[in-house]
């Protein structure tokens, strides 16, 4: 069974940065494509970075300059940098394998001030 487990959420203000990071039990993690999705309040989730098994990557327009997604393959763990923060990124990050329709518990990130 797919195991993900994210974490590094938490609450930072506007402009700030924090690090997502998931930890993955598949022992094949590394043929994968990985993501990271987030769901906002009244909202639905949607897909805000994308990384290939070959190191690929695209982002949502919300994001693009601002998150980096990138992946260890070595320590099957993928990661979120996310820069400029703002209050609207405010949600529940989740970490998925789109191929296996796995989602880790999510954590929260809240942007205020």
């Amino acid at each position: 069974q797919v195991q993900l487990v994210e974490s590094g959420g938490g609450l930072v203000q506007p402009g700030g940065s924090l690090r997502l990071s998931c930890a993955a039990s598949v022992s094949i993690f590394a043929i994968y494509s990985m993501a990271w999705d987030r769901q906002a309040p009244g909202k639905q989730r949607e897909e805000v970075a994308f990384i290939s098994s070959g190191g690929s990557t695209k982002y949502a327009d919300s994001v693009v300059g601002r998150f980096t997604i990138s992946r260890d393959k070595g320590q099957n763990m993928v990661y979120l940098q996310m820069n400029g923060l703002k209050p609207e990124d405010t949600a529940v990050y989740y970490c998925k394998i789109p191929a296996l329709e796995a989602w880790g518990q999510g954590t929260q990130v809240t942007v205020s001030s």
